[in-house]
């Protein structure tokens, strides 16, 4: 049952900056890219009970739109997209979906996929166009490869690393260790292979996992069409366990990652051997019987602003995954 929020006052900014052409950052790809104001260092905090959507892997079928129904049936407030959309090189389409179900105005955020990147300047004037419709959100960089934003007090960046770009734990870093937020969020959509339970090969690297690690952030992927989510972590290049407690305490230097790809394209089974790895908290694959689903977080939860309560729930209303956050970082 969702837990009833406090009525909000949203405030319209006086000015959008929307940029569709020629506007990059040094040393990256040609595309366009969304230049917003910065904001201030300490953010506001996050509205009680703020729910955020967390999937990936999505394609265009009916159990595409059901796992959108369920999100806007949750009551979520943002869906934070960790890549590959339609499958078919189609933005205007993808975008239309969305429309749909959660409306042309929805908080709605995403990285690149290996699946978006030859129609990706398509899909990134969607994005920015959605963005310039979402009041009090601003994204400074190249939307959706190399870009930091904030929305609600949360604090996110939006990586294209393994797809698109270059440098980005450095990008990771600089972003982290200038922001002072509560929750912050790395979300990318490629994998290192035993950051996942399923046949997907190194193409990260341990860089972006680590900088997000040392800058407390919560690590969001996707890629492997499954679910999985890591214990409390404080190495992931060595796989060293910081915890195994149902409440995770994150802090600068201990942080988890997740897996949420059952976005509805497909659902695979597990790698028994990587599976039987001990820094899994859990695990749902076709091996479990998965069904699409996603990731739930509610921030701020009953207005404890270091808290929050997830919860990973399929279509059929299973939740195989539940736990606690709570934000040391400072």
């Amino acid at each position: 049952m969702r837990i009833a929020k406090l009525p909000l006052v949203i405030l319209l900014p006086v000015a959008v900056v929307l940029c569709l052409n020629n506007c990059r950052f040094a040393g990256e790809t040609n595309v366009p890219s969304q230049q917003e104001h910065h904001g201030t260092p300490h953010q506001a905090s996050t509205p009680p009970n703020f729910m955020v959507a967390f999937l990936g892997d999505q394609g265009e079928s009916d159990d595409a739109r059901a796992v959108l129904r369920m999100i806007k049936n949750e009551g979520a407030d943002m869906v934070l997209h960790q890549g590959d959309f339609d499958y078919e090189d189609d933005p205007e389409r993808w975008d239309q979906m969305i429309n749909a179900i959660l409306g042309s105005n929805f908080p709605y955020f995403a990285s690149i996929g290996n699946h978006d990147d030859d129609a990706w300047p398509g899909y990134q004037q969607k994005l920015q166009a959605r963005l310039a419709r979402i009041p009090d959100a601003t994204c400074e960089g190249d939307l959706g490869i190399k870009s930091a934003c904030r929305y609600k007090g949360l604090f996110f960046v939006l990586s294209g690393v393994g797809v698109m770009g270059s440098k980005h734990d450095r990008y990771i870093k600089k972003q982290l260790s200038s922001n002072h937020a509560t929750w912050r969020i790395c979300s990318w959509h490629e994998n290192q292979k035993l950051m996942q339970v399923g046949k997907k090969k190194d193409t990260v690297g341990w860089g972006p996992y680590e900088e997000c690690r040392k800058g407390g952030a919560i690590i969001a992927t996707a890629h492997s069409h499954t679910y999985s989510r890591t214990h409390l972590m404080d190495n992931f290049a060595t796989q060293s366990i910081a915890s195994t407690a149902a409440t995770l305490r994150l802090e600068k230097g201990k942080t988890f990652v997740f897996v949420s790809g059952l976005g509805g394209k497909s659902i695979r089974d597990q790698n028994e051997e990587l599976a039987q790895n001990p820094w899994w908290a859990s695990i749902y694959t076709s091996t479990q019987g998965a069904n699409y689903g996603a990731l739930f977080c509610i921030f701020n939860e009953n207005g404890v602003e270091n808290r929050a309560r997830c919860y990973f729930k399929d279509i059929d209303g299973n939740v195989p995954d539940a736990f606690v956050l709570v934000s040391d970082v400072k």
